[in-house]
């Protein structure tokens, strides 16, 4: 029997809130609310939701500083709901590592559909979930860089450091198939999946805070570079493969 998946909904307009509520608790899903950015983190260490949904919009703490707590805590999948179409809403809360979002209105059924779509990727990417034979291809080693999808780290220079799992997805796809040129569109199908929802854009955003973390140390025979018009490459030059 599948255990009851947790959702936490964060949102001021109770209308909303009780109406994904009572779609959630029709699908099956446990349901608990909050009306403001400060009631999200202690609901987050009270409920450990599977799931959050989180109005950028809140009185108190804003969505996005939640975001920015909450990523220093927890990896549960989130997804964002905007009034707003600006594309950098959209930008600021993927880089602060929503998982996907969704423009107000909404159809409670579309949003349920995300959600779910979320939940599998969030699962599909969990260590536990990872074949334990053939380890040796699960791992990719570079001068200064070490991506374990077994154990799901990442070691750069002499340091483990923190990297999501879908960052750590997508540098160990990149990182595994060096020089070898991949789309957007491939990259989200590879790592998000057929039924993701969401834009391109998205893929940058990760390239970025994935760039970020890497770019703490010198790594002169490798680099994650930009095929424009294309989409990226894990560049490695002759010498750079252990």
């Amino acid at each position: 029997m599948d255990e009851v998946k947790r959702v936490l909904i964060i949102d001021d307009d109770k209308h909303i809130s009780e109406l994904l509520r009572l779609y959630f608790e029709k699908d099956g899903f446990e349901v608990t609310s909050g009306y403001s950015g400060d009631a999200a983190m202690p609901l987050v260490r009270a409920v450990a939701p599977d799931v959050i949904i989180l109005d950028l919009m809140l009185p108190g703490m804003s969505g996005f500083d939640v975001m920015r707590e909450l990523r220093r805590e927890s990896d549960v999948p989130v997804l964002m709901l905007t009034a707003r179409s600006d594309t950098l809403d959209k930008v600021v809360g993927l880089e602060l590592g929503a998982d996907d979002y969704i423009l107000k209105p909404f159809e409670p059924k579309e949003l349920i559909a995300r959600v779910k779509a979320v939940l599998r990727r969030s699962r599909s990417s969990l260590p536990g979930n990872k074949e334990e034979s053939g380890a040796k291809n699960d791992i990719v080693s570079y001068p200064g860089l070490v991506v374990d999808r077994i154990r799901y780290t990442v070691r750069i220079g002499e340091e483990e450091i923190d990297m999501p799992p879908k960052e750590l997805e997508l540098l160990f796809f990149l990182a595994a198939r060096p020089n070898r040129v991949f789309t957007r569109d491939q990259i989200l199908e590879n790592i998000w999946g057929m039924d993701y929802y969401g834009e391109q854009r998205t893929v940058d955003v990760h390239i970025k805070r994935v760039r970020e973390k890497l770019d703490v140390i010198e790594h002169p025979l490798w680099q994650i570079k930009t095929v424009w018009s294309v989409g990226y490459k894990f560049e490695v030059k002759d010498d750079g493969r252990l």
